[in-house]
């Protein structure tokens, strides 16, 4: 249904595509695009009520979204003059909309914010299109600006209210309709209502795939095949207990740094996202350089780990990885890596090694992961009162385990314009087959987590910042950040909708050592793994960690073009000791790189039904 795209240019509108067809042919488009955009606003309910946290407003909103809702509506009541100029607002906006539309300045004004959803030329040439787009804008900025004009509300409703009034706002847009979606209503006169059939059967499927709950496919997973055309980094296991495997891979250069670098990736994905293609590989990159590079592979949570904690992930994760990676290498000592959850847990351990005297890792370098949870963002909807115990009801209906399948679904609904309705649009609306793509079928791999592990890191991380606070306990040590003693340095991506840069530069005045600080551009992931013959995004560096905030950092920042990569190396390469001969990782018996846990998917893993 793809096919080769139209310049912009040359692109038909609407209304010549009408009057090209004969009368006979346009009734039968008419009463077809009646019932198809009957069965897309169906559709629109079966995503808004079946998947992510907007569903659960309709399901006794466990989340407190009505709650939010209302709070900020009595808030407003309690401070008319608030309301009233919210009002005002949205009613000054209507009357300049339509003085523009009597006046016909619609054709003439200038172009309105960049918005890659009304990218389509009809959004511009068209002034019905126009209208219903700028409408649109008004409501959504109306609607979203109440939550902040409420002037008496807790912090915790605030951020709930905003969070889904941002929901809402985005479900609400025309272009999730195929009446009001020029793109999608000029491929069903095209493909004369091809295009919509097409998108129904393939939501038929999603549904059938998520067991009844629409479980949108955002990529063809058919052709790749991990150790194949993706994790094609050569090495071995060498290393194997209940939670973690710990990769070791071959070297390309014949003489290595001394001290190996150990990467622990987050559990709720899995490490490859290090090692797509060797073209952006992370893991391909570190090793030319002349590192002996480790990388944790963790165990999805199934029957045998569901009850592990977080000192079980700091024991026969950390310690375990460490001292298993020493001892491959020949080495006394190694350098550390921890991106995202990861990051946490190596700040835990390192915090638990500072207090018991443990002192085998020299320095820490952490992608996009925060130890203080102030400003954590978005995510904080999910681990307040009403949101952590939603997740913990979920964990129980699934045996003790967190399912991979909520993880993915909460993250995509993080980011719902490209990772829910962008595939509402394209697939079911367009009629597009989903396209292969590395990374999104690494983002669709997802892992379990252990209940007790992630009721833990939501309530004492998220809700209650202990770990920053020096209130964590690990092992029965009470750890503390500033007793981080070892050189550390923090990534962060500029546009991360999962770990704020602000909340990572917060996280960065907590170590008690050396720390430097680093922001990328771009976002999670794309932020982290950019490799430097991209030649994409840019990345800022300062050597003051003295402004309070990330802001006043950045002001004083020095931006640099492309991968933030080279400067990483510029500050590791000292730490990684004197060259020596490179040798080849052992074969243990365990099998070849990337190993059998990254293989394991979710439908290998037997859970109880929700």
């Amino acid at each position: 249904m793809g096919g080769n795209k139209t310049p912009a240019a040359e692109t038909p509108s609407i209304a010549s595509l009408l009057m090209a067809q004969d009368p006979a042919h346009l009734q039968v488009l008419m009463t077809t695009l009646a019932l198809a955009n009957t069965e897309s606003q169906a559709l629109l309910a079966e995503v808004l009520t079946g998947s992510g946290p907007l569903g659960t407003v309709t399901q006794g909103d466990p989340m407190g979204a009505a709650d939010a809702f209302g709070q900020v509506g009595m808030s407003l009541a309690r401070n008319p003059m608030a309301l009233m100029q919210a009002n005002m607002d949205l009613m000054q906006g209507w009357m300049g909309l339509w003085q523009e539309m009597v006046s016909e300045s619609l054709a003439t004004e200038a172009k309105p914010e960049k918005d890659k959803r009304f990218s389509d030329p009809e959004w511009q040439a068209n002034p019905t299109f126009k209208f219903i787009r700028k409408a649109y804008d008004l409501n959504a900025r109306w609607m979203l600006s109440l939550a902040d004009r409420a002037p008496d509300i807790d912090e915790p409703i605030h951020l709930r209210a905003k969070f889904f009034m941002q929901l809402l706002t985005d479900s609400l847009s025309p272009t999730n309709f195929l009446g009001t979606n020029p793109q999608a209503l000029k491929a069903f006169i095209e493909s004369g209502g091809e295009s919509v059939l097409a998108g129904i059967r393939m939501a038929r499927e999603d549904v059938r795939k998520g067991g009844g709950k629409l479980h949108i496919t955002q990529t063809d997973e058919t052709p790749f095949k991990l150790g194949e055309n993706i994790a094609t980094a050569p090495g071995q296991v060498v290393f194997r207990n209940d939670l973690i495997e710990l990769l070791q891979f071959a070297p390309s250069q014949e003489t290595v740094y001394s001290k190996p670098l150990l990467i622990f990736p987050p559990w709720i994905n899995k490490f490859y996202i290090l090692d797509l293609q060797e073209k952006n590989s992370m893991i391909r990159w570190l090793v030319d350089r002349g590192l002996t590079v480790f990388v944790v592979s963790w165990r999805s949570a199934d029957g045998v780990t569901k009850d592990y904690t977080w000192d079980d992930y700091v024991k026969k994760g950390i310690y375990a990885a460490v001292e298993a990676a020493l001892q491959a290498a020949g080495a006394k000592s190694l350098n550390a890596v921890g991106y995202c959850i990861g990051g946490t847990l190596l700040t835990s351990a390192l915090g638990h090694m500072a207090a018991t005297g443990y002192d085998k890792i020299g320095s820490a370098t952490f992608f996009a992961s925060q130890s203080d949870f102030e400003l954590a963002g978005d995510l904080k909807v999910f681990t307040d009162g009403p949101g952590r115990n939603y997740v913990y009801s979920i964990i129980e209906n699934h045996g003790g385990i967190m399912p991979g399948k909520d993880m993915y679904e909460t993250f995509n609904w993080l980011r719902p314009i490209d990772l829910v309705w962008r595939y509402v649009i394209d697939q079911y609306m367009l009629g597009k087959d989903p396209r292969p793509f590395d990374l999104l079928y690494w983002n669709a791999d997802q892992t379990n987590i252990p209940g007790p592990v992630h009721k833990r890191y939501l309530s004492e991380c998220y809700a209650e910042n202990r770990l920053a606070r020096g209130e964590y306990t690990v092992l029965g040590e009470t750890v503390n950040m500033a007793n981080i003693q070892i050189p550390v340095m923090l990534q962060a991506s500029k546009d991360d909708h999962i770990v704020p840069f602000e909340s990572v530069y917060r996280s960065a005045k907590r170590y008690g050592g050396d720390t430097t600080f680093v922001l990328s551009g771009s976002g999670h992931i794309a932020g982290v793994v950019n490799h430097p013959d991209a030649k994409k995004y840019q990345h800022w560096t300062n050597t003051s960690l003295d402004p309070a905030t990330a802001a006043d950092w950045l002001q004083t920042a020095t931006e640099t073009p492309g991968s933030w990569w080279p400067t990483w190396w510029a500050w590791l390469k000292p730490k990684s000791g004197r060259k020596v001969k490179a040798v080849e990782p052992k074969d243990m018996g365990l099998g070849a790189a990337p190993g059998s846990y990254v293989k394991v998917r979710l439908e290998d893993i037997k859970l109880p039904p929700q």
